[in-house]
């Protein structure tokens, strides 16, 4: 299996999170990462990509979770906290340094909305003027990959990540 950054990460949460029972829970999440990289075929690069770095991952936690006598409640809850006060807060604390180089506004609308124009990972409609810029995605891979793997309620995590990255910004709002 390729290098997954997450993975560590993963491991150092289930040990603090679980206790003893932590590396047993790792140890089924990595089995269960490997089989669901093997599942997902016919993805473009990057959308195997993302699955693989930031996706499959934490559905691999959240059904290692529940494999390992969690409830699915607990389990989602264990796997909210994961996303929240690791995945988000990073990308949170990112996005405020962004914020403070000059002409950020101008740099970060056009750089998105490239993205999302030319992505794979998404499909969206988008307005934009001179001071704003709306996207609405209508299709998502997160939410198809939730949805193949059986855990379509998994998919709100990774939004409510966006809400923490991007909530309290000075010059861009999301929703």
């Amino acid at each position: 299996m390729e290098k997954i950054k997450q993975q560590a990460e993963i491991e150092a949460f289930l040990c603090r999170e679980c206790g003893q029972q932590g590396p047993a829970v790792f140890a089924k999440q990595t089995e269960i990462l490997g089989a669901l990289i093997g599942t997902a075929q016919n993805k473009s690069p990057r959308q195997q990509k993302t699955l693989v770095q930031r996706v499959l991952p934490c559905i691999a936690l959240y059904k290692a979770l529940m494999e390992s006598g969690f409830s699915q409640k607990d389990a989602y809850a264990r796997v909210q906290r994961y996303m929240l006060e690791n995945v988000a807060a990073k990308q949170h604390a990112s996005a405020v340094k962004m914020e403070l180089v000059p002409g950020f506004y101008a740099i970060y609308s056009r750089a998105f909305l490239q993205v999302m124009h030319t992505s794979d990972l998404w499909q969206s409609t988008q307005t934009q003027g001179r001071d704003f810029f709306d996207v609405t995605i209508r299709t998502c891979l997160w939410h198809t990959a939730c949805t193949e793997n059986g855990c379509a309620e998994l998919c709100r995590l990774f939004c409510d990540v966006d809400n923490v990255t991007y909530g309290g910004l000075n010059k861009i709002g999301f929703s």
